[in-house]
C-alpha cells in the first residue's frame, strides 16, 4: 500500500484549533484556503509541525485579520507590500499569503510580486516536496492537491524543482543552498538535474547576502547528518564558493610508501560523530574547522612521512578572518579558536609521565569548555580498527581522570591569582600598570608549576618574596 493511502489528512489536522478557525472564516467569506509547503511535507513525513503556511485565493492580509479577530489575537504582523501576515498561536507560527506569481531582478534576487492563481503560486515554489497543498475548506477538507508530483518525490526521498532548475536557481540562487540543506535535514537524495544546475550556476550566489548563505550553511551543520549536505556542496563545487578553506582539504597525496588520509572525508566523519553527542551548532562548527590548517601546513619529511606541524595554532589564527568574511557571530570566535588550538593537547597528555603542571595548564587553558573539548577529541577518532578506537578512548579517559584528580586537589575550577591586582598595587605602591599584571602572572605561573598551592596564604608569601625583583626593574 502506498504512503498516500495510509494518510488520513482530515484526522491529522481537524483538531488543530487555528485550522478550525481558518475553515470557519474561509467558508463564511467564501474563499478557497489551503495549508501548503513545509507543513504538508512534514505532515506526510511525520515530523514535528510548528509552522503553518496558509495560502488564500484572495487577500492574505485581510484573511489573516479576520482569523485573528475570531481567535482574539491582537499581535499580528502585516507585510502589505508582499501580501503576507503572521501571528503566533498555540505554539505555532502561522503565516498567511495571497496566491501570487513572482518574477525576479537578476541582480538582487528580490521578487516582483503580482496577484496570481493557485497554480501560479504552487509552481513558483522551490522544490516539489514543498508544492503540496491541503484544502482547509469544509466541502473538501483534508483533500491533498499535488500538481507537481511532490508526494511521489517524498516517497522516493528525492529533492527536485517544479520548474527547470536553471530557471529556479537563476530566480533565486539561494535555493542551491536550500536544496542541499533539505537533503541533509531529511536524508533525501538530490536529483541529478539540480547538481548540474548548481555546478554551472554557483557563481550566482554572489548576489545573495552573506548572512543568508551563512544561515543556510549553519542549518546544514544543525541537521541530523551534516555530511550529506557538506558532500553535496563539495560535489557541486559550491563549497569552493561558500567555504573554500574546507573545500581544499579534499584529496590525498602519495610519496613513496607514505600517504595521508583525505582530510575532508575525515572531517565529514568527525562532524557526523560529534552530532550524535551534541546539538550545539558551534561545537559542530569546531569539529568542521579543527583541521582547517592542515593543507597550508602539510609537509613531507623523509623517513617520517606527511606532517602537519602547527596546524592547530594556524587554524585558530585563521578563524578571525573566516568569522568576519562569513558574518558569523563574533561572540563565538574565542570559543572556536580555543577548541581548534587545544584539540591536540589532550592526546599529548595521555602519557604516563605527564606532570601535574601540564595538567594544571591544560585545565586553565580549556576553562569551562573542557568537557566540550573532550567531546571534540573523542569525535576526532575515525579509525575503523576497534582496537585502536578503544585505545584512543582509553587515553582520553586517562587524561580526564588526571584532570579530575588535579582539580580536586588544587581547586582550579575558577583559577586566578588568590592575591588580586588591587592588593598587589597597595602592597607594592603601584598604580594600574603592566607591572601589576606581570606580578599577578608570576604568582599564577608559580601555582601552575606546583611551586606554591592555590591558596591565599602561599600566594601572599610568594608575592612578598618576588615583589622586589619586579620593583627594581
Amino acid at each position: 500500500m502506498s504512503l498516500r493511502n495510509k494518510i488520513l489528512f482530515t484526522d491529522k489536522i481537524s483538531n488543530i484549533r487555528v485550522i478550525k478557525a481558518i475553515t470557519q472564516v474561509a467558508d463564511s467569506e467564501n474563499l478557497k484556503v489551503f495549508a501548503v509547503g513545509g507543513f504538508v511535507r512534514d505532515l506526510i513525513l511525520g515530523r514535528e509541525k510548528n509552522d503553518l503556511d496558509v495560502l488564500v485565493i484572495g487577500s492574505g492580509v485581510d484573511f489573516a485579520q479576520s482569523v485573528a479577530e475570531k481567535l482574539g489575537i491582537t499581535n499580528v504582523n502585516y507585510f502589505k507590500n508582499f501580501g503576507t501576515a503572521h501571528f503566533d498561536y498555540d505554539n505555532m507560527n502561522i503565516e498567511f499569503v495571497g496566491a501570487r506569481k513572482e518574477s525576479y531582478d537578476r541582480n538582487t534576487r528580490k521578487p516582483i510580486v503580482e496577484d496570481g492563481t493557485f497554480e501560479d503560486d504552487i509552481t513558483r515554489r522551490d522544490f516539489t516536496i514543498n508544492t503540496l497543498a491541503i484544502s482547509l475548506n469544509k466541502s473538501d477538507f483534508g483533500k491533498l492537491i499535488d500538481n507537481c508530483s511532490g508526494f511521489t518525490d517524498i516517497e522516493n526521498k528525492l529533492i527536485k524543482t517544479p520548474l527547470d532548475p536553471f530557471k529556479t536557481f537563476d530566480d533565486d540562487p539561494l535555493r542551491i543552498m536550500r536544496a542541499f540543506r533539505f537533503a541533509s535535514q531529511l536524508h533525501f537524495n538530490v536529483d541529478e538535474s539540480i547538481m548540474i544546475a548548481a555546478k554551472e550556476m554557483r557563481s550566482r550566489l554572489s548576489i545573495v547576502s552573506q548572512e543568508r548563505i551563512t544561515d543556510e550553511f549553519l542549518k546544514i551543520l544543525s541537521s541530523p547528518k551534516p555530511s550529506i549536505g557538506l558532500q553535496l556542496l563539495f560535489d557541486s563545487g559550491v563549497l569552493e564558493n561558500v567555504f573554500p578553506e574546507i573545500s581544499i582539504m579534499a584529496g590525498v597525496d602519495q610519496r613513496k610508501d607514505y600517504h595521508h588520509k583525505d582530510v575532508f572525508l575525515h572531517t565529514l566523519q568527525v562532524v557526523d560523530n560529534i552530532c550524535s553527542e551534541t546539538n550545539n551548532v558551534w561545537l559542530r562548527f569546531a569539529a568542521l574547522v579543527h583541521d582547517i590548517a592542515k593543507p597550508p601546513t602539510k609537509k613531507f619529511v623523509e623517513g617520517i612521512g606527511w606532517t602537519f606541524h602547527g596546524h592547530e595554532d594556524l587554524g585558530a589564527r585563521m578563524m578571525k578572518k573566516i568569522f568576519h568574511r562569513m558574518k558569523l557571530p563574533l561572540h563565538q570566535l574565542e570559543y572556536i579558536q580555543k577548541l581548534v588550538r587545544l584539540h591536540l593537547r589532550p592526546i599529548a597528555l595521555a602519557k604516563e609521565e605527564v606532570t601535574d603542571s601540564a595538567i594544571r595548564r591544560f585545565v586553565v587553558d580549556a576553562g569551562e569548555d573542557l568537557e566540550e573539548l573532550i567531546i571534540l577529541c573523542r569525535a576526532d577518532i575515525t579509525s575503523k580498527n576497534p582496537i585502536k578506537v578503544e585505545k584512543y578512548l582509553g587515553n582520553y579517559e586517562r587524561v580526564m581522570q588526571k584532570v579530575r584528580d588535579v582539580k580536586e586537589r588544587d581547586q582550579l575550577r575558577a583559577f586566578q591569582s588568590p592575591v588580586r591586582g588591587e592588593e598587589i598595587m597597595q602592597i607594592c605602591n603601584l598604580k594600574p600598570s603592566k607591572k601589576v599584571g606581570e606580578i599577578k602572572t608570576a604568582i599564577e605561573e608559580a601555582i601552575l608549576d606546583g611551586k606554591i598551592g592555590n591558596n591565599y596564604d602561599e600566594a601572599y608569601k610568594y608575592l612578598m618574596i618576588i615583589k622586589d625583583q619586579f620593583l627594581e626593574n
